[in-house]
């Protein structure tokens, strides 16, 4: 019997009331309690974060019954009631600095006036202490406290930096509370998408635990693939009567291949929960964990540094490199790890550290962050890439790029004069969007023994060298300078190619190698020469 879907809903109690599925995440919770007093954990938004404080928070409430089955239930953890002070930053209104803080203390009205407190105070750091202490008196129990989406007043604000930093000062003051009142506090549990080291919950709390990227939870959130068998097979097995599933042979593996993929220790491989409940309660395949939020703050920063875009698969970064430090300056690639666009692929160690190869999760995000990319750069969206594909695939099998370059006219013609970039790695990181949305596999800035090619891409028997070239174009040039200015960067291009000898690793393949150099002129002026070697 297939039990019910749970799509939407983070309150354990209403899960295992009601019947829905649950995948048992309690072991971990009980090696937290056994463990550590104060911890952090990021992941990105609608990854299960919610479900596991709630969850969390009913086991300090003392709620066993509701555990029957589960790890935890038939552990030696004797469910002692405690106390609980559940935050969600994620509800609380933080439009304007003073908006937040008023929401704030809003939020603490609720639990002040259940417990019959009176805690009369406009700042909320002193009520939240209050808040705690009198908790502590009245139960004789220390306070458990779980925060979900801790910075989400910062994140919500991340291209407006006033606002950001004076929320971060509000958060700053709250959060600093804790450290204080440590003799009153039984368990602490943060969760957030970012680590800004700044808002003292990681400067001065600096017992804080992180678990982020520890190995022995890397599982603590998400569901991997025993689990999508055991607690989902029933669900899979019946898609195979549909008339959209009929044709489809591997059910199983199309469904890994969107949502799969996740991972915080290089091994454990893990789908998105938000997008696999959905696929199961509407029955097809779609972006659901990405249209469920805009990235809009994250395509602004890549427009503003667009060669950062084509730099990002199998990036390697050190762990120092996955954390936020400051709001003022803000790094591309660790908001993409934290925000959940990029994932660890694997772990290398050079002399005992780690290094982290990132790349994309799946095939859900990588679509749509390359749809929403072409979007935001062009007037251009999925009738362009539904149609072009089968263009620029015909175009790449018989070596002839003049459709492509025909395609890639079109486009960059469709980019709006306010966002169109006089720089070379924009109509790079336009190109590589366009062919990773029509499903070509296609390496970026890809090194060989004298430096970095721009591109290359392969198929079952070639292989295309790719070099760009960008001139700027003046609007009186003549028709005759223009040509002279292609065939100068042509010329440029392809010798960049030869005398570096960015082919050479392909040779020996038994794949025919096409040396190809695209030049660009401003927005709708695009030529191509290609070469067999």
């Amino acid at each position: 019997m297939q039990k019910k879907l749970p799509v939407g809903i983070q309150n354990f109690r209403e899960i295992i009331e009601e019947g829905h599925v649950y995948v048992d995440k309690t072991q971990y919770i009980y090696d937290l309690i056994s463990g550590a007093k104060y911890y952090f954990l990021s992941r990105p938004r609608r990854f299960g974060k919610s479900l596991l404080l709630d969850t969390i928070g009913e086991v300090f409430k003392g709620s066993k019954e509701l555990f029957k089955g589960l790890f935890i239930y038939d552990s030696d953890y004797d469910f002692k009631e405690y106390p609980v002070i559940r935050l969600d930053m994620s509800n609380i209104p933080n439009d304007t600095p003073e908006i937040f803080k008023s929401s704030i203390l809003d939020d603490l009205k609720t639990p002040i006036e259940e417990e019959g407190f009176s805690i009369a105070n406009d700042n909320p750091a002193y009520v939240f202490k209050h808040l705690i202490r009198n908790l502590h008196k009245k139960y004789s129990q220390r306070v458990v406290v779980l925060i979900d989406e801790y910075d989400k007043p910062i994140l919500d604000h991340i291209t407006d930096n006033e606002t950001a930093e004076a929320n971060r000062r509000i958060i700053r003051g709250f959060y600093g509370v804790l450290k204080s009142m440590d003799p009153h506090l039984r368990f602490i549990f943060v969760t957030g998408v970012s680590k800004f080291t700044k808002t003292s919950l990681f400067s001065e709390l600096n017992n804080l635990t992180d678990i982020t990227l520890t190995e022995s939870y890397a599982n603590i959130c998400g569901i991997d693939v025993e689990d999508l068998g055991s607690h989902f097979g029933e669900h899979i097995k019946s898609l195979s009567a549909l008339e959209n599933f009929k044709d489809l042979s591997d059910i199983h593996g199309e469904i890994l291949r969107w949502y799969d993929g996740y991972s915080w220790d290089g091994k454990t491989r893990l789908l998105n929960p938000f997008g696999l409940l959905s696929f199961f309660m509407q029955k097809r395949f779609s972006s659901f964990w990405y249209s469920s939020g805009s990235p809009k703050f994250l395509l602004d920063l890549i427009k503003e540094n667009p060669e950062s875009f084509t730099a990002l698969k199998n990036l390697e970064v050190a762990e120092a490199g996955l954390d936020i430090f400051e709001i003022q300056r803000m790094e591309i690639e660790p908001l993409l790890f934290q925000t959940g666009y990029l994932t660890i692929k694997e772990i290398k160690f050079t002399g005992g550290i780690p290094v982290y190869v990132l790349d994309m999760p799946n095939f859900e995000v990588r679509e749509a962050f390359n749809l929403h990319l072409i979007a935001e750069f062009t007037d251009k969206g999925r009738m362009f890439a539904e149609t072009s594909h089968r263009r620029i695939s015909e175009s790449l099998k018989t070596g002839d790029l003049l459709t492509m370059r025909d395609i890639l006219r079109s486009l960059f013609a469709s980019i709006p004069y306010s966002l169109h970039i006089d720089m070379e790695a924009y109509y790079h990181s336009i190109f590589y969007a366009v062919m990773s949305i029509l499903g070509f596999d296609m390496d970026a800035e890809v090194s060989v023994s004298k430096g970095r090619v721009d591109a290359v891409l392969e198929l079952e028997d070639k292989v295309y060298v790719l070099e760009f070239k960008y001139k700027d174009v003046k609007p009186d040039t003549s028709p005759i300078e223009k040509q002279e200015l292609f065939e100068k960067a042509l010329e440029e291009g392809m010798e960049q190619i030869k005398d570096r000898g960015y082919h050479k690793k392909y040779e020996g393949s038994g794949k025919a190698v096409y040396l190809s150099a695209f030049a660009f002129l401003g927005r709708d002026d695009v030529e191509v020469k290609t070469e067999i070697q």
